[in-house]
């Protein structure tokens, strides 16, 4: 019997269409394996196991079967967005438990494509941190379970390393769906701002949040990108060789970017170089105010999405966090500051192609209860390993995280690829190149502890 656990979306969907296989089995041992390892993982909020394999079947009898880019494929959905008939926690107590009464768009187009939803997935509340563990759970990373999978994106990306849904939608603020790739292994894409519908929670973050895909192999990303976009597909890309920047440097001052990180970056740079790009080492001119700016625009966010939810159910690093934020809102309506960053920024990418950096700054922290920790710590642990994200969400750029070489401790490595308005065919080229000069292992063979 042919195993569909670990095959690609492109894979499953070929043999759906083909009829070589069923929506239903394919569902249906995609459950078992949540069934078997999820306990361990915990990426799933809320398993959706009778109502997928109806929806399978629902599928398999489409007029358009052969036409559907996802036929079968079982997918999951991080609970910042509405799935019809599901609650959308947003990972807090506080939030209504009232099902959906329609799908988020994204969500709509994954299923039109022929996706099956298998469940939500967990997040830090409100989706603020960096880490994912909370009232519904800790999500952690599937190469090695004493580690969180990060966030806020993590148990989408735990779900996809542990080989339990072979694509998962995601969204990303700060860098929240690129931490949880580069921890598990995974392609994560943010898109350009507009490209795919955002609506997360009250504001998008005031422009910042977009959605978009976690997957294991650059074909998956862009056949979900393709379908999120509501594009027939990724714009074919020029094989002329690109201007690439490659830059350790931590975008916020007094961050410092590990070895391990800093090694990785410039062994991908030297791959391109020989495949005929032109490489060389520039850092972006980040302003001083950087720091600063994230952190009010982050804060800012949560305040808003806070704003009607009862407060002592909320848990005290959130509170703190949209306190403090409260008092930002107003400026950071204005889009002043972003707008200064893009006029900063502009120069260095009319002269660069890509910007590549490493993903993180080091390994993410350790699966832990960090919902209970204070404010300051928490803070301090996001900043210190996961600096390199936020500036491309003020941007509004597009951005993406490539698995690249295995850490010290056994994990996986990874970089950032970083574009200009409307360059993600560009940045997934690279990562296909990437991918092809330097291929990783796509499912985390989830033993217990790899190693410091």
């Amino acid at each position: 019997m042919t195993s569909w656990i670990g095959r690609t979306a492109a894979e499953i969907a070929a043999a759906v269409r083909e009829k070589r296989v069923t929506p239903r089995e394919v569902v249906a041992e995609h459950l078992a394996r949540i069934e078997l390892l999820d306990a361990r993982v915990g990426a799933f909020r809320h398993v959706r196991a009778a109502a997928a394999l109806t929806e399978a079947d629902e599928v398999a009898a489409r007029a358009d079967l052969a036409d559907l880019p996802l036929a079968g494929v079982p997918v999951a959905v991080k609970d910042n967005l509405a799935v019809r008939g599901e609650s959308t926690r947003n990972g807090s107590a506080a939030s209504p438990a009232t099902p959906a009464a329609e799908d988020h768009v994204t969500v709509a187009r994954l299923r039109a494509a022929g996706a099956v939803v298998v469940g939500v997935t967990n997040v830090p509340e409100l989706c603020v941190f960096g880490t994912t563990e909370g009232v519904y759970g800790t999500a952690r990373n599937p190469w090695d379970t004493t580690r969180t999978a990060g966030g806020s994106s993590g148990g989408s990306a735990a779900a996809v390393a542990a080989g339990m849904v072979p694509l998962a939608l995601g969204n990303d603020g700060m860098g929240s769906l690129r931490i949880p790739a580069a921890n598990c292994g995974l392609i994560g894409l943010k898109p350009g701002h507009g490209t795919i519908p955002a609506g997360i929670g009250h504001s998008d973050w005031f422009g910042m949040s977009e959605n978009g895909p976690l997957a294991t192999t650059v074909e998956d990303a862009g056949l979900m990108f393709s379908v999120l976009a509501a594009a027939d597909s990724v714009r074919a890309e020029e094989a002329a060789p690109l201007s690439v920047a490659v830059s350790v440097r931590s975008p916020l001052a007094g961050v410092a970017v590990t070895r391990p990180y800093a090694a990785g970056a410039r062994e991908a740079a030297r791959l391109l170089a020989g495949a005929g790009h032109r490489v060389r080492r520039a850092d972006p001119p980040y302003p001083v105010w950087l720091s600063t700016t994230s952190l009010a625009h982050w804060t800012a966010g949560t305040a808003v999405d806070a704003e009607g939810l009862d407060p002592r159910r909320l848990a005290p690093r959130t509170r703190v966090h949209a306190g403090l934020g409260r008092r930002f809102v107003d400026s950071v309506r204005t889009g002043v500051r972003r707008q200064q960053l893009r006029e900063r920024l502009g120069p260095f990418f009319a002269e660069h192609d890509v910007l590549l950096t490493p993903a993180l700054a080091r390994r993410g922290p350790a699966a832990a209860d960090w919902h209970k920790r204070g404010w300051v710590r928490n803070v301090l642990v996001n900043t210190a390993y996961s600096p390199l994200t936020p500036p491309w969400n003020l941007t509004g750029w597009p951005a993406m995280v490539v698995p690249f070489g295995v850490l010290p401790s056994g994990l996986p490595g990874a970089v950032q690829l970083v574009g200009r308005p409307v360059s993600e065919g560009v940045l997934l080229r690279v990562a296909g190149e990437l991918e092809g000069l330097r291929p990783w292992t796509r499912v985390a063979p989830l033993g217990v502890g790899v190693g410091g």
